[in-house]
């Protein structure tokens, strides 16, 4: 299997690029380019969920936190928990063998507390066995699910594997979510969009959470999650198409 081809883009590679990395081929850049004149608001949406996840990672590790398990996660680079977190244990987990293969470099520059696992979040148990190896389940963790809910059709029931992946947690663990929006507010609001993904309403998205309680600010747009500075006169601002939030189970 070729795992690295240049003739053609990757969208791990192109998010890389639109966080400004380097683990990117030409052909990635162009395509970014491109998709960037058709849709002016994704590289700073993309940017902005990547903002979420840095200050959603440091907000867990100041509560004790020191293990993460960072789901679909697509490429380790540019400020991932493993970065924001350099004390704690981080496990990627993404089922693209080409990310599986970008992710044996890139966490070569930074041994011992990171680790990468080829698995489906769909298979809540295969994720839990083979993160399991290097994190303790018996403990909190940080569980990240990062832009990538939305990516997932309710027809594979990802309801249903984050469900069974809540069980597996310890108490204290911490769920962050952070998902597209319809921006409807009726507890059946989805759409499936032409390209691919599923667009949830906020009370669909608040659902991945159980029974988890939400920490404030509660379920927000992302710009929004305990933002690092007050907004400022002028400020731009996203549209409401990027919901975030962060859950602690209960003891």
């Amino acid at each position: 299997m070729r795992q690295f081809d240049h003739r053609r883009p990757h969208p791990a590679r192109m998010y890389d690029y639109m966080l400004g990395g380097k683990d990117n081929f030409a052909v990635d850049r162009q395509a970014l380019d491109q998709l960037a004149e058709l849709i002016p608001e994704a590289v700073p949406l993309a940017r902005a969920n990547r903002a979420f996840l840095q200050r959603a990672v440091r907000y867990v590790a100041r509560a004790g936190v020191d293990q993460f398990l960072d789901l679909g996660s697509g490429l380790p680079t540019q400020g991932s928990a493993h970065e924001v977190a350099p004390e704690a244990k981080v496990v990627y987990v993404d089922c693209d063998p080409v990310v599986r293969a970008h992710a044996a470099v890139l966490l070569r520059r930074s041994p011992g507390r990171a680790r990468f696992v080829q698995a489906n979040l769909l298979d809540p148990g295969d994720v839990v066995d083979k993160a399991g190896e290097f994190l303790d389940f018996s403990r909190p963790i940080g569980v990240l699910l990062v832009s990538i809910l939305h990516f997932i059709p309710d027809s594979d029931d990802p309801q249903g594997a984050v469900a069974a992946l809540r069980e597996r947690l310890a108490p204290g663990s911490y769920l962050v979510i952070s998902h597209a929006t319809t921006g409807r507010t009726d507890d059946e609001g989805s759409y499936t969009r032409p390209g691919g993904g599923t667009d949830r309403s906020p009370a669909r998205i608040r659902e991945f959470f159980g029974d988890f309680p939400l920490d404030p600010p509660g379920l927000v747009q992302a710009t929004d999650w305990r933002p690092d500075r007050p907004k400022l006169v002028g400020d731009w601002s996203l549209p409401s198409s990027l919901m975030a939030g962060v859950a602690r189970k209960a003891e």
